[in-house]
């Protein structure tokens, strides 16, 4: 960024706590809501020298109402919006009911994200996905998802591991050829973290395979062809281990979203 450059503005998607949410034990708080952004997400948008914009959500207690927004102010004012991980995506969302009571997901933030995430692919605002981000894009532009790795293609390897949580890793694969491929001249796979149990099952129209995971085939990235930038990858980039030559290094992830950024300020400001 250049002296006297407007930092960019990048706009990251509320997680929601909810008192009483099944798996979820946050001491000392039982009556109010909390929209939050995970620090480690925060500091990873920073790290590229932009600004972290929390956006709330809208629940159906809330005293503001959808028909209060207007989220296409939302796309108009920042640069980019980022997916952060989180609660499952709701079964009901692409079509189907929960497999067990667990992996209800959480419909309201469903339907928050995914009218966030039209408002700024009409805006032509770039859009980037972790985890839960990359499954809820799937979704929103008609794919599916496996409700449970283990429960429904129980031959694959273990994607999420409690007892070690973002310690958790696999290998990935890049296919080759693919916008994820360009960005690492030279690289063919990566080790990566893993702390998911849903997957995609049924890749979105319009959407391509970026990497994948060689032990079982399970979609680590993805990107939607066409004009506007939407991309996403099934791992957190945010919790990158410093200095470790063993993990996937997720800077050019973030330089090349940023970069699509600045790219689409500078011809809006045009």
């Amino acid at each position: 960024m250049s002296f006297g450059e407007r930092p960019l503005l990048i706009g990251i998607s509320a997680r929601i706590y909810t008192p009483g949410t099944a798996g979820i034990n946050v001491s000392g708080i039982w009556t109010k809501n909390l929209h939050y952004l995970e620090q480690s997400v925060a500091h990873w948008v920073l790290s590229g020298h932009a600004m972290a914009v929390m956006i709330p959500a809208v629940t159906k207690d809330s005293i503001v109402t959808r028909s209060d927004l207007d989220l296409d102010d939302y796309a108009d004012t920042l640069d980019g919006l980022m997916l952060q991980g989180g609660n499952d995506v709701a079964p009901e969302t692409y079509g189907e009911m929960p497999l067990h009571p667990e992996w209800a997901g959480d419909r309201v933030r469903d339907r928050y994200e995914i009218e966030l995430i039209d408002a700024f692919v009409r805006a032509g605002k770039p859009v980037f996905g972790i985890c839960r981000g990359l499954q809820l894009l799937n979704v929103m532009f008609g794919g599916t998802l496996l409700q449970d790795i283990a429960t429904q293609r129980p031959n694959s390897r273990a994607h999420r591991d409690g007892s070690t949580f973002e310690r958790h890793f696999h290998a990935i694969e890049l296919v080759r050829g693919s916008g994820l491929a360009q960005l690492y001249p030279g690289v063919q796979h990566g080790i990566v973290n893993s702390i998911h149990h849903q997957a995609i099952k049924d890749l979105a129209p319009g959407f391509i395979v970026e990497a994948c995971c060689p032990d079982d085939g399970m979609i680590e990235a993805v990107r939607r062809t066409g004009p506007s930038y939407v991309a996403a990858v099934q791992w957190h980039p945010e919790f990158h281990v410093p200095g470790d030559p063993d993990n996937f290094n997720d800077a050019p992830l973030l330089r090349d979203f940023l970069r699509a950024a600045r790219e689409t300020r500078a011809l809006h400001d045009a």
